[in-house]
């Protein structure tokens, strides 16, 4: 009880140290600190508001229990009875406080680059890589996230070879981060003329946005090249040098953008790719286990390696590591994702604390 009531002023006090921050003048001329500080102030309140319902419940239990040696029977029959109804909330408020006092992983309040490639099956790939970024972006549009194009590839018939988007918000990377893998598509194309179902997939990474601050990058290990843009079937062809490609020589990373007519835009949105990408491959080295798991975060597009399957004859989709399946196909495609990101997360969440469990009941 102790413990959770001294955890609680703790988050009290970060709380007024972020709106003290906020309230800086100095702060308020840069938006992205404002935006940083919001999260972290964001995903806070949760816990507050929690600890305080704990707080007022501790205080009248107390008042409860003084109750006890009322004269009037009735009065202590009552106060009998409002005890037992307070300790059942404590416990549960308790339960929650566990889960909120949880060290969360420290990119959860992070912005997100959302990358989503065509993957096996060709035209049919790059169009259902287009309706994954319509789910996506009606998603976000639900939880007032904000979406901005980096770069994208479009195909003759309208898909998606390649779209990369930067989406900020409050706990964008929380919730998108399990979407990384290979998603699997089954459906009849509208070009197939006997109704066969044909099976394409997706590739969907996520990384946490990565700011100047994490990453000393250094110009020298930089190559910049700049050319003109183009789109499928000569459109969107600018008569300037405006796309950017930028090599990362120590890495060999490279990453293109020309989704902007400024150069300098261009540049700029490149360069956040990179340094999240970057960041990413620091993580790996840093942790054997993270590497591991973001090495298969989309393996190599093949149907075998799927996360989750889009069955549209039986307006199905099912998500393999959640080992659940809803028959909600269009209203999942219209952004409505809640009830499976929440199955994901509960099931992951639950698997990861049985592995922590194994692993201390495991002899050294």
């Amino acid at each position: 009880m102790a413990d959770f009531l001294d955890r609680i002023a703790e988050a009290e006090a970060r709380a007024r140290d972020l709106e003290a921050q906020l309230s800086n003048p100095d702060v308020g001329k840069e938006p992205r600190a404002i935006e940083k500080l919001g999260r972290r102030l964001g995903a806070l309140r949760p816990l507050l508001e929690v600890g305080e319902r704990y707080r007022t419940a501790l205080e009248e239990l107390e008042e409860s229990r003084a109750m006890l040696d009322d004269e009037d029977p009735e009065m202590a029959e009552l106060a009998r009875s409002e005890i037992e109804r307070l300790e059942a909330s404590i416990e549960d408020l308790e339960s929650e406080l566990r889960v909120l006092l949880t060290p969360r992983d420290p990119n959860d309040e992070k912005n997100a680059i959302f990358e989503i490639r065509a993957g096996t099956g060709g035209d049919e790939a790059a169009l259902f890589a287009a309706d994954l970024f319509r789910m996506y972006s009606r998603y976000a549009e639900s939880k007032n996230w904000k979406i901005e194009t980096i770069s994208v590839s479009e195909t003759d018939g309208g898909g998606f070879k390649e779209i990369i988007v930067s989406i900020s918000g409050q706990d964008v990377f929380s919730r998108l981060k399990y979407e990384k893998g290979v998603h699997r598509v089954q459906r009849v194309p509208t070009t197939e003329s006997q109704g066969r179902i044909h099976t394409s997939t997706v590739t969907v990474a996520v990384m946490p946005e990565a700011e100047e601050v994490e990453l000393d990058i250094k110009n020298e290990d930089l190559r910049i090249d700049v050319m003109r843009a183009g789109g499928p079937g000569g459109q969107s062809v600018n008569t300037t040098d405006s796309a950017v490609r930028i090599t990362h020589l120590p890495s060999g990373l490279v990453v293109q953008c020309q989704d902007e007519k400024s150069q300098h835009k261009n540049k700029a949105k490149a360069m956040t790719v990179l340094r999240s990408r970057l960041l990413d491959l620091e993580e790996q080295k840093a942790n054997a286990e993270r590497a591991s798991e973001r090495r298969a975060q989309v393996g190599t597009g093949e149907r075998s390696e799927k996360i989750r399957t889009y069955n549209f004859p039986q307006s199905r989709v099912t998500d393999h590591r959640a080992g659940v399946t809803l028959h909600k196909l269009d209203a999942l495609l219209a952004g409505e994702m809640d009830e499976l990101l929440d199955a994901v997360h509960s099931n992951l969440a639950a698997a990861r604390e049985g592995q922590l469990e194994g692993a201390a009941a495991s002899p050294s």
